[in-house]
């Protein structure tokens, strides 16, 4: 074969090979054809010489001049003297991991064909005007992993022909959109991994082609509205391992052909109705590894008619997904929600998908209940994948069991709710004046109804007009302006036919934390000889009340005799009756609440004298000698009285002793201490047809007392 036919079209492979091998090759170097893919993908064949990891401190000098693609990778070259000028054909360069330390010392003159260019992991520190102006063709640019803090305003000037930039992991703080506009026809831009401020409006406007957007690792809390406008072609976007906490929805309508989108690992607490709104074209979205998901919430994807594929998977959190989580989905084919914290998945989210082919829901802690009762092998037709890791983590009976092998032919339809675990922290430290949103998932059949309990035992539903506290139709508690008094803890109550769930957060504000102890406390209204009026405030979840007194100093055979009396939650003060007059008492108020804790408060108070005694000191004498007289004749009556008495019981074989009356009855009879209560308490009717009137008491007996 003759040496010129290498330049013909019609020329075997076999004669590039024995050409290129007659060349010199540098020494250490490989110099051979290989396998070429042009920006575009399109396959070709490139003379290749590769002296990549030599730790070579210059370029070689003897290249053959047709070398098209040369690999100086992984070497320790700072600044090149020329060798480049004669390499006429070359289309790709890779200078990746050296010492570079500005885009000058490449010497990058006169290179009209090249198309790619690898300068990541060197040592730029800017990039000035006009720095690449010579490479008019260039179509890949990898600049990323330097330590580029400065862009001038016309840095790529000249790059018209540019389709991939990356600029990722440098050190710039703003993007200014005057970089793109000498790059109009840039597809793809990754500029993820810099220390920006944030974006901007209208950051990216210039780029009409672009397709793909790479904002990775940036600590972005938040997208601006404007940020995308003028992107009309971009299809994919990644925010891969940020820190925002809720959907950039108002940006995401910007992009009308978004395709792709790429959440994963950011901080993102759950999705909700219009999170994805106007999304016509999206097609997958993943939101994997995001440690704060707990749940998504009803409409959160609605309205995709080209979605195809959900991944939510390794989310330690996200244990709730409503029941119409998904509406108007007609194209989804895939869901992938393995290694969440699921305890269940509704029928009815799978029988809204009419395109559905898998799922996977394994290594989540399922519960065997009636809500996943369907994903039995007999139930449904939709494939599971990796059906053997699919196991029951609860009841303790099914504990380990698969589910597919689960024979529920007998299942109840209704079952308990459970609150999905860590839809809120147990525990919350919030600065004076903050506002909080607790959100309370459930899970149940028929579906739980939520509500929240405050310290102060208030019942908080979706109905409760209030000034500070909001809860939304998903469960969620909104708490505005926190104060001091606002502290204690909060209950989550999810309750249907079948039973309740609760779950409890304490909340401190400012450090301070008010326990149900500290505020509730017992006071003496009123005092009489033979009564005593207590009330008392209570700053808890009050379950119990319960009222118990005994003489602090009377002592008669039994020392320690005490009356008890049960009190309604909601009754807040209580009349003691029948007592001694002139007698020191202990009353002591017991309170539990629905956490399953017990305060108690006491006083000590004592009774007036006889309400007959008269202060004889301040009378006149005469006065005074015949309130004596009065006094010794009552004495006497009284006691002939109660001699005669004494011998007609004794007449009549009634041998009850004060001492064994007061062992049989350790407590005053309640319809005698407060007879206004006794029909809340007494189902018994014929009892209370047979009970003595009391003496009436300052309780309203209009009321319903119950706890709600």
């Amino acid at each position: 074969f003759s040496a010129g036919c290498i330049f013909l079209k019609s020329c075997p492979t076999f004669v590039f090979v024995f050409v290129l091998s007659a060349q010199k090759c540098p020494r250490l170097c490989v110099c051979e054809i290989r396998p070429w893919f042009t920006p575009q993908s399109t396959y070709k064949e490139a003379i290749t010489v590769d002296c990549n990891d030599l730790r070579l401190m210059k370029i070689p000098v003897n290249l053959s001049l047709d070398t098209q693609v040369l690999l100086l990778q992984s070497n320790l070259i700072s600044h090149t003297n020329g060798e480049l000028e004669a390499l006429v054909n070359l289309t790709e360069l890779d200078f990746s991991q050296n010492n570079f330390s500005t885009v000058e010392a490449v010497g990058l003159r006169s290179m009209n064909h090249l198309t790619t260019l690898h300068l990541e992991e060197n040592q730029i520190t800017e990039l000035p005007d006009f720095c690449l102006k010579n490479l008019s063709n260039l179509q890949e640019l990898y600049i990323n992993h330097n330590k580029i803090s400065s862009i001038s305003a016309h840095a790529f000037g000249g790059l018209h022909n540019l389709l991939r930039l990356h600029l990722n992991s440098n050190k710039l703080h703003v993007i200014d959109s005057r970089w793109f506009e000498e790059t109009p026809n840039l597809e793809i831009l990754m500029i993820g991994e810099n220390p920006v401020v944030g974006l901007l409006d209208m950051n990216f406007k210039p780029l009409g082609s672009l397709r793909s957007l790479v904002l990775a690792g940036m600590d972005l809390t938040d997208v601006p509205a404007d940020a995308f406008i003028g992107l009309e072609t971009l299809e994919s976007i990644s925010f891969y391992d940020n820190k925002l906490v809720r959907i950039p929805q108002l940006a995401l309508q910007k992009v009308p052909n978004l395709k792709f989108l790429d959440l994963n690992k950011n901080p993102v607490q759950k999705l909700q109705e219009g999170d994805f709104r106007n999304m016509l074209h999206l097609k997958e979205l993943s939101i994997n590894n995001m440690m704060e998901l707990v749940s998504i919430d009803r409409y959160a994807l609605d309205n995709l008619p080209e979605f195809t594929k959900l991944e939510a998977t390794n989310n330690p959190k996200l244990s709730y997904i409503h029941k119409q989580a998904f509406r108007e989905l007609p194209s989804l084919e895939s869901l992938m929600l393995n290694h969440n914290a699921l305890t269940g998945l509704y029928q009815s989210s799978i029988d809204a998908l009419p395109n559905l082919r898998e799922v996977s829901i394994h290594s989540n802690p399922l519960r065997c209940d009636c809500v996943i009762q369907w994903m039995s092998s007999n139930r449904t037709t939709v494939r599971f994948m990796e059906p053997a890791s699919m196991l029951c983590f609860s009841p303790p009976e099914l504990k380990g069991q698969k589910v597919r092998d689960l024979k529920l032919v007998e299942a109840a339809e209704q079952c308990l709710p459970l609150i999905s675990h860590d839809t809120f922290a147990s525990h919350l430290n919030l600065e004076l004046g903050m506002s909080v949103s607790l959100d309370c998932r459930a899970m149940g059949e028929p579906e739980p109804e939520i509500y929240w309990v405050t310290p102060l035992g208030n019942k908080i539903t979706q109905d409760t007009d209030s000034e500070r506290y909001h809860v939304s139709s998903e469960g969620t508690l909104h708490l505005s302006h926190v104060q001091v008094e606002d502290s204690g803890r909060y209950t989550c109550v999810a309750q249907n036919t079948e039973g309740a769930d609760t779950k409890v957060t304490t909340m401190r504000v400012n450090g301070t934390l008010i326990e149900s102890a500290q505020v509730m406390k017992i006071y003496v209204k009123q005092t009489e000889s033979h009564s005593i009026l207590v009330s008392w405030k209570v700053n808890s979840n009050v379950m119990t009340s319960n009222l118990k007194w005994a003489s602090a100093t009377m002592k008669i055979d039994n020392p320690h005799i005490t009356y008890t009396a049960r009190v309604p939650v909601d009754v807040h003060e209580y009349n003691l009756t029948h007592l001694q007059p002139a007698t020191e008492y202990e009353v002591c108020l017991t309170v539990s609440n629905i956490h399953l804790q017990t305060h108690k408060s006491c006083v000590n108070v004592t009774t007036r004298s006889p309400t007959f005694s008269l202060d004889i000191s301040e009378q006149h004498p005469s006065v005074a000698v015949l309130a004596v007289m009065v006094t010794a004749l009552a004495f006497i009556s009284l006691a002939t009285v109660a001699v005669y008495t004494a011998k007609k019981w004794r007449r009549k074989n009634y041998h009850h002793s004060l001492k064994k009356y007061m062992l049989k009855t350790s407590s005053i009879p309640l319809n005698e201490l407060y007879p206004p209560l006794i029909n809340l308490w007494d189902s018994d009717p014929d009892k209370d047809a047979t009970d003595g009137i009391g003496k009436p008491s300052p309780v309203d007996t209009t009321r319903s007392y119950y706890m709600w």
